[in-house]
């Protein structure tokens, strides 16, 4: 009996890992699912509204979307990318200064943002900052059964509701990496003139020659991507909304951890595709 037990509960002890894990690659499948088939629809509208005239694109909502979305996000982007380029400038200049080359403070943080940091905190602040907003918006649409009116006028609420809002969060999170790495190399360009001594003219000049085109432009293309998976996943969270108020607290919450699991394993696919391909190279 006592080894049946025993048996019994070390059962239990294996199948619960099993479980979990089961459970968290089945969930993210029926995310993957739902995007790609989210990111189908919306493709075949915006083709359908360039090739018809008779499908109207909708650009009132989408300019509403671009300033609710992307304009009202750049104090925050500013101020978060700002002080990562401090914190980067203040964080590499030890190392540096030990074997004299603190001027490459200039090269290390223009590669980090430009390449990485640039795109990734973007997309974290315009989640916490538009997508759960997104999808409680949508959300609470779908309680007040706006979604099921709109249906009944004939109107699709993938083309009037998810098109203009995955738009604006691919379009502005491009705008808002630009300006995140150009603010945080400046940033770090104030600590590196007036704290580390590093002469103007110097840390220009060790940033322009140590980035190239192709850091550039890896870092817009996460931008894009990071941009429509945020879009993305707060609509189909949105639209999936039930159980009243309730629901739609569930679904803001799950559209933030999502999103930003879902963009760091993009970010790390693209990384490793970028660095596969030969986009990272190192400058002499």
């Amino acid at each position: 009996m006592s080894e049946a037990m025993r048996q019994s509960s070390l059962i239990k002890i294996i199948e619960r890992p099993v479980a979990v894990i089961g459970s968290a690659i089945g969930g993210g499948l029926v995310l993957l699912g739902a995007i790609v088939w989210l990111g189908w629809d919306l493709l075949g509208w915006l083709w359908k509204s360039l090739v018809k005239k008779q499908v109207r694109f909708g650009r009132t909502a989408f300019i509403t979307q671009m300033v609710r979305v992307g304009v009202l996000s750049i104090g925050i982007v500013v101020l978060v990318s700002g002080s990562i380029g401090l914190i980067l400038a203040l964080q590499t200049a030890p190392s540096l200064m030990q074997f004299g080359q603190v001027d490459k403070v200039a090269n290390l943080v223009g590669v980090a943002v430009f390449r990485e940091l640039g795109p990734l905190i973007a997309a974290i602040v315009l989640t916490g900052f538009a997508g759960a907003s997104i999808a409680a918006e949508i959300g609470t649409m779908v309680v007040g059964e706006e979604i099921e009116a709109l249906e009944s006028m004939g109107l699709n609420p993938v083309r009037f509701l998810v098109v203009p809002r995955v738009l604006a969060t691919t379009i502005s999170l491009i705008l808002l990496t630009v300006l995140a790495d150009f603010v945080a190399v400046f940033a770090g360009g104030v600590i590196g003139v007036t704290q580390l001594g590093i002469p103007f003219e110097l840390y220009k000049d060790n940033t322009i020659t140590q980035l190239t085109t192709g850091d550039f432009l890896t870092g817009l293309t996460k931008a894009a991507v990071f941009g429509a998976i945020l879009g993305l996943i707060a609509c189909r969270n949105g639209l999936n909304v039930s159980g009243g108020a309730a629901g739609v607290g569930k679904a803001t919450t799950d559209t933030v951890v999502q999103t930003v699991v879902t963009v760091i394993f993009a970010d790390l696919f693209f990384t490793a595709f970028f660095y596969a391909i030969g986009c990272f190279r190192i400058k002499t």
